[in-house]
């Protein structure tokens, strides 16, 4: 009889298990979407402008050759890591010369990744790699107030390639701030 009830509970408890996971999915409401067919599109000619508006100027600089190089070299990244590796920390020993050398200026921690990965992740590593160099060198003596991040992901990268070009692309470069 105890082995039947113990049955009886394990049959119950099993049966209210699954008809509690097996919900239907809810409905979308039709009702706010937009309609369909020619009445939803925009046209063109009824969008309202001010001519004496000046256009949106063209950008003209800042591409990728236009870019600021790195003052000094540097640090290269495993495939999905942000620890410094040991071979890399001499290039951070660099850095706190320049800082050293320069008292007046101040630099920026750019990380970038590969163009593997969503843009969303690599924009996330390239943030945790610029963290994890500027840890790096405020426990060696930087001041934190003349270093900031700045994540790039993956828009720099070169896609295709292969692994020599993406182990160029996964890094931190060290960028004097400019004073405006």
């Amino acid at each position: 009889m105890k082995n039947f009830a113990k049955l009886l509970g394990l049959a119950l408890a099993l049966s209210a298990l699954v008809l509690s996971g097996c919900k239907k999915k809810p409905v979308r409401d039709t009702s706010t979407l937009p309609a369909t067919g020619s009445a939803s599109t925009i046209n063109p000619d009824q969008v309202a402008f001010a001519p004496d508006q000046p256009s949106i100027p063209q950008r003209t600089e800042g591409t990728v050759e236009d870019a600021p190089k790195s003052v000094v070299e540097p640090v290269y990244f495993a495939l999905d890591r942000a620890a410094v590796a040991a071979p890399e920390r001499p290039k951070l020993e660099a850095a706190i010369k320049w800082l050293k050398d320069n008292p007046e200026k101040n630099l920026v921690l750019v990380g970038h990744c590969d163009w593997r990965g969503t843009a969303e992740y690599n924009l996330g590593l390239g943030d945790r790699r610029a963290n994890s160099v500027k840890l790096f060198l405020q426990s060696m003596g930087a001041d934190a107030k003349r270093l900031e991040t700045l994540s790039k992901g993956s828009t720099d990268a070169k896609q295709g390639g292969g692994e020599a070009e993406w182990k160029k692309d996964r890094r931190v470069d060290f960028v004097e701030l400019k004073k405006q």
